[in-house]
This record gives C-alpha cells, sequence and structure tokens, in this order.
C-alpha cells in the first residue's frame, strides 16, 4: 500500500508540463548524480543537509523530492518537511525507477546554463510573437520553472547576452535557434530531450506557424493567427508572455489529452 505522502512516477509525469506541477527537487548526492547526470523535467538539486535554505526556497510551496531509489534520503526530508508545515511527498522508486519506467522524460543537466541570481537569465528579441512565447513556456514549464527572460532590439541581444549572462535564443547566430527548416522550439526539444508525443505535436503546430508553412498541421494557421493577435494586444513584452503562457498551457492541455476531440453542433442539421 502507498504511503500517504508517497506518489508515482506515472502520476508525476501527469503534473510535469501544468501550471499544477509541484516544486521538484532532486537530493541525490553527488557520486549518485554524477554517474547518471540527468534531470526529471524541471527539477533541480539541493543537498538535503540544507534543510532550512531548502524550507526557505520552497516558501510554502507543494513539493517533490527525489534521490536515487526513493529510500532515506527523500521518504526522510519529506517528512522533515511535513513537520515543518509543507505539503511534501517523495517520488517512488526515486530516479532508477524514472529513469527505467516508460515514457518518462530526462534531461541532461549539462544543458542547462547557470543560473544569475538564482535562475536561468534568457534574452531574445522584443515583440515576440509564436517561436519567442513558446520558448519561454517550454523553459517554464520542463527546465527551469523560474527561469527570466529579457525582450531587447535585436542589434542589442548580444551584448545584453554579454553583461549580464543570459543565454541568447532565436536570433541568427546562436545556439538556441532555428536550425534548417526547423525552429527554436524544435531546437529546445532536440537538445533538451524532450521528446514526448504532446511535445511533438505542439512542435508541429509551432514550426508551421512560425516558418509560414501553414500545411504542416492543420492547428498552424490558428496558432499564427491568434499570435499575431496577441502581440497586438500587449505592448509590454513581458505582459504578453504572461498571457501567452496561458495559451500555450491550454495548448499543452490539447496536445495531451484533446487532439483527437473534434467539435460538432447543432448534431442534429441534415448533414451532421
Amino acid at each position: 500500500m502507498p504511503a500517504p505522502n508517497e506518489i508515482t512516477c506515472a502520476k508525476l509525469l501527469r503534473l510535469i508540463g501544468t501550471p499544477e506541477c509541484p516544486v521538484i527537487v532532486d537530493i541525490s548526492i553527488d557520486p549518485d548524480f554524477e554517474a547518471d547526470p540527468y534531470l526529471i523535467p524541471g527539477s533541480f538539486r539541493h543537498s538535503h543537509r540544507n534543510r532550512d535554505s531548502l524550507l526557505t526556497k520552497l516558501d510554502g510551496r507543494k513539493c517533490v523530492l527525489t534521490c536515487q531509489k526513493g529510500i532515506k534520503l527523500s521518504q526522510g526530508l519529506a517528512a522533515w518537511l511535513r513537520a515543518e508545515g509543507v505539503e511534501a511527498e517523495y517520488l517512488s522508486g526515486g530516479m532508477h525507477g524514472w529513469r527505467d519506467a516508460p515514457g518518462m522524460m530526462r534531461i541532461p543537466a549539462a544543458k542547462i546554463p547557470d543560473a544569475v541570481d538564482g535562475a536561468t537569465l534568457w534574452v531574445t528579441r522584443h515583440r515576440p510573437k509564436i517561436d519567442r512565447i513558446a520558448c519561454p513556456w517550454l523553459i517554464r514549464r520542463f527546465i527551469d520553472p523560474g527561469a527570466r527572460f529579457l525582450f531587447v532590439s535585436p542589434q542589442e541581444v548580444a551584448g545584453v547576452g554579454d553583461r549580464y549572462g543570459a543565454t541568447p535564443f532565436d536570433v541568427e547566430g546562436v545556439y538556441f535557434s532555428h536550425r534548417g527548416d526547423r525552429c527554436s522550439f524544435d531546437t529546445f526539444l532536440e537538445e533538451f530531450e524532450l521528446t514526448s508525443d504532446p511535445l511533438r505535436r505542439m512542435a508541429d503546430v509551432i514550426r508551421g506557424a512560425d516558418t509560414d508553412r501553414l500545411d504542416l498541421a492543420p492547428q498552424a494557421a490558428g496558432l499564427l493567427a491568434i499570435s499575431v493577435g496577441l502581440s497586438r494586444m500587449y505592448s509590454d513584452d513581458q505582459k504578453q508572455l504572461r498571457a501567452g503562457m496561458e495559451l500555450y498551457d491550454a495548448f499543452y492541455r490539447w496536445a495531451r489529452d484533446g487532439f483527437e476531440e473534434g467539435h460538432d453542433w447543432p448534431a442534429s442539421r441534415p448533414d451532421a
């Protein structure tokens, strides 16, 4: 019988990529992590010894703890956090259980840029429309939930990146950008090994809308239209990003759960 503060891999996977995802903390000891340097999407590493600093970082938010096998480290720290009033769970089977279960995504930790003041920092061109909203959504939902984004003039992206330690994306000549006929969203999926079916469905639509190849997916024209409309609603890029996060949250739920659903009303009409 599962423990009251235990969560299965399958249940956690359903939460990843959604606004309801708990904070995921990898407390594996260094030798265990170095032997298999991958992270659950959206998670971060923290020592099980620094309990007070973790308590501060969580700030009362629900969390899931994982160690190598899901036994003494994660169960013990989950119990300690619960004693401090935090809703904490431990991952059943730990990182080994996650790695060995079918369909679980893992991201290579070495690909995540170094944090700047506690979180990754990214920079791109201002006035975003498709890729420059889709990529921040992907980063916050699957790579670093606390990621921050700077939108600047195209000619200043490189300089701002150098001066502030920000990672540039979706501009020519940088690592995280278009490659051949693929867009920046595709590049992020490839580099961070995010290979789920829902994200691939999203990528087809985003690529079609972003590269004006609307034949790639029936939904591409709709994404293009709503993205242009969203950009006309906001003169503040950060406000547009906040609105775009909700748009892409809905898009992800369609790609995961609703892509086979149609809509036909009234069903009684003669040609139905």
